[in-house]
């Protein structure tokens, strides 16, 4: 009966965000981030060279965040935040090459990197939305029926 409990309740719970495909993603893509700036101009240090790790942050940043809250939506809106994060990454990265601080294959590299992350994380916005398991009425159910059968034993 414990088990069964226990169980439900890691049913219920939110997603960790450490075991999270986009969140090793975007972590893979800070250190990439951080590895091309350093090849910048020296007087870019408090300049598009700041700004782009503050981006590439950003994006792991708000993944993580958004697991701490106990909603859906919530998760959902951090996701959001940090797709655009990752948008203005990639705006960066342009401004970059167009300044020649980067190569154009360094440009095209980094750029199929973050779609990759942007289809990943939209796919999971597409999953959390379509996913039922957490809905209000399923979660008071499931509760009222776990202390039926506790009252029971």
């Amino acid at each position: 009966m414990r088990k069964f409990i226990v169980d439900l309740l890691k049913s219920i719970m939110k997603h960790e965000y450490k075991n999270l495909g986009i969140w090793k993603r975007a972590r893979e893509i800070n250190k990439r981030t951080y590895s091309l700036s350093r090849q910048f101009s020296t007087d870019e240090r408090f300049g598009l060279k700041d700004q782009i790790r503050r981006s590439s942050v950003s994006v792991v940043s708000n993944i993580a965040e958004g697991t701490g809250f106990d909603s859906d939506k919530q998760l959902i809106k951090y996701l959001y935040i940090s797709l655009g994060s990752l948008c203005e990454l990639e705006t960066q990265f342009y401004v970059a090459y167009d300044l020649d601080y980067i190569r154009k294959d360094q440009l095209e590299n980094i750029l199929e990197q973050t779609l990759e992350l942007k289809k990943m994380t939209i796919g999971l916005i597409k999953k959390i939305k379509n996913d039922n398991r957490f809905n209000l009425p399923f979660l008071m159910m499931t509760f009222i029926f776990s202390l039926i059968i506790l009252l029971k034993n």
